[in-house]
């Protein structure tokens, strides 16, 4: 199948809370409970519009212009969650001292294990690195732990997240570095 990486755009908004939520309900049901997706919609999870007004969110189409992906970077220290997540920090990392953030990557699961996930990443590292930043922090999820670890992070110790309802979610932090530019690539 054909796909295609754009930049999301704010017309986007509802098509992607919708595959958020689906995204994760099918390929996090392994790792947690329906009641922690269902309360982890409510802010840990979801559409940040800060990343699409900041033209660092992308969407992966079908040849069909169907949105069977998402995910981004930010040069803002918020380092995960939806616009209605609480805890939040617009203010800008500098490069030379921060990592920059990997954000909201989630697939289609009728679309999953087709290099989708890779194919962000590539992109919002290669972003990254020519806005002048070495290193890349993430909150990564249990599924989406794998798809990391295979392309070069490391995690720290997990964290129990605390959502609405007295439940937790389980994330864990991870963290790559990349040297060396050239041409706009990046070398490990």
């Amino acid at each position: 199948m054909d796909y295609r990486l754009r930049l999301a755009t704010a017309a986007d908004e509802p098509i992607l809370r919708d595959l958020i939520a689906r995204s994760i309900r099918e390929l996090g049901a392994a790792d947690y409970t329906p009641a922690q997706i269902d309360a982890a919609l409510l802010g840990a999870f979801g559409v940040d519009t800060q990343l699409i007004r900041d033209q660092t969110y992308f969407v992966i189409e079908t040849g069909s212009g169907e949105i069977v992906g998402c995910g981004g970077w930010s040069r803002r220290k918020t380092l995960f969650g939806s616009d209605t997540r609480e805890v939040r920090d617009d203010s800008w990392l500098d490069p030379a001292t921060e990592a920059a953030r990997i954000r909201a990557f989630f697939i289609d699961a009728r679309h999953a294990r087709r290099g989708l996930g890779r194919m962000l990443l590539d992109r919002c590292e290669s972003e990254a690195a020519r806005a002048g930043f070495t290193e890349f922090a993430l909150m990564a999820t249990l599924p989406g732990k794998r798809l990391y670890e295979a392309c070069g992070y490391v995690g720290d110790q997990s964290l129990d997240h605390p959502l609405p309802g007295g439940l937790h979610i389980t994330f864990v932090p991870m963290t790559k570095r990349r040297f060396g530019l050239n041409s706009g690539s990046v070398k490990e």
